[in-house]
């Protein structure tokens, strides 16, 4: 694995550097311009895309994690839409940076944060670090409690509960 060191105040323009940070860790990624890159990374419990998307005028980096679930539209239990809501809502309490969401559009569950740039508009490796980072592991973190409230039929804080349990060693 090709490894980045970062200079003291090195940066560069947001996609840019997170190319580069995928690169390092051998993460396939498409890239669309200087708009928009999308990076596949294997996760504990899924594979994760990995989406961001640069809005110049606005200097925003909008970053989002694909979890992998999917929640249909036309669920008909109104009972697992409401705990996958109520989950949702517990679990975005807990967290320090970004959300989770339902995306309506095709039912899937996604991570999602942005960061304002400065008017440099570039982005240090570790804020890359920092993004991609904190994407992924609240993704491996909650990708149980999601699936317990929604599959599993668990009550949202019992599947908050059951996915909490720290293992300590390894069988």
């Amino acid at each position: 694995m090709h490894h980045l060191t970062e200079e003291p105040g090195a940066a560069a323009p947001p996609i840019d550097m997170l190319e580069q940070y995928f690169q390092s860790h051998n993460w396939s990624f498409e890239r669309d311009g200087d708009e928009e890159i999308v990076a596949a990374v294997k996760g504990s419990w899924s594979d994760y895309e990995l989406r961001a998307l640069w809005r110049e005028d606005d200097r925003v980096l909008q970053f989002i994690a694909q979890t992998g679930i999917t929640l249909p539209r036309d669920v008909a239990a109104a009972e697992v839409k409401s705990a996958l809501f109520e989950t949702l809502g517990l679990i975005n309490e807990q967290l320090w940076l970004g959300h989770f969401e339902w995306w309506s559009a095709d039912g899937s569950i996604l991570f999602r944060h942005a960061v304002l740039l400065d008017s440099d508009e570039s982005l240090s490796l570790d804020q890359a670090r920092v993004l991609v980072d904190a994407a992924i592991d609240e993704c491996e973190r909650h990708y149980p409690a999601l699936q317990f409230a929604i599959w599993g039929g668990k009550s949202p804080e019992e599947a908050l509960r059951a996915a909490m349990i720290e293992t300590v060693g390894e069988a």
